[in-house]
């Protein structure tokens, strides 16, 4: 991909990007090829590879960031503003709705078991997917404190990890068996602790 992309380029890129998504999404990682992603696209075979040199591989880790931000995006604008117990409310409504609907699919998931999690690229978005996770709901916690809705003595940083695992956690039980049961437990269980804290 050249140096400096234009405008052009980069809307290109992304619009391909966003195509590739929506056929792994629908069809799976590991039946979609390159055809499949060209035609729903509307690119050419060296249009593809003139964004993507490195060939599926490259355009893979490209959708797997997009989708690392979807996890995100999905969530806003509440994780952006958990400054009050409505707006945290708001917010694990959301985060149950959003998984509750992707079910036992999860393309971020598939993405990674398709080009491995080891590969140097596949391990920064994940890193920097709960990197920015739990900075945001450290920055929640953070105004709750600024609010005096929680003890300013709450370890934030530590709170927020511990959310976010069982996030995860609760996520991958609910991959499993279909019952977002633990997902809802480990979110609320989360909040109530915050809660446990005021005063």
């Amino acid at each position: 991909m050249p140096n400096a992309p234009t405008a052009k380029g980069r809307a290109t890129r992304a619009r391909i990007v966003e195509g590739a998504a929506e056929v792994l999404r629908e069809q799976g990682v590991a039946f979609t090829t390159l055809d499949d992603i060209r035609g729903r696209t509307g690119t050419s075979k060296s249009q593809l590879f003139h964004y993507f040199p490195a060939g599926k591989d490259e355009l893979l880790l490209a959708v797997a960031r997009f989708e690392a931000d979807r996890v995100l995006e999905d969530q806003q604008p509440h994780l952006g503003r958990l400054d009050s117990w409505e707006s945290w409310r708001q917010w694990r409504d959301v985060v149950v709705e959003r998984y509750e609907r992707q079910g036992d699919r999860c393309p971020l998931g598939s993405l990674f078991l398709q080009v491995g999690r080891d590969r140097p690229g596949a391990r920064a978005i994940v890193t920097g997917l709960m990197r920015q996770w739990q900075e945001q709901l450290a920055r929640g916690m953070r105004a709750l404190q600024a609010n005096g809705l929680v003890s300013s003595a709450l370890d934030v940083e530590r709170t927020a990890a511990a959310l976010l695992a069982g996030i995860q956690g609760g996520v991958t039980i609910m991959m499993s068996t279909g019952d977002s049961t633990h997902l809802r437990a480990a979110l609320d269980t989360g909040i109530e602790h915050l809660r446990g804290t005021a005063g």
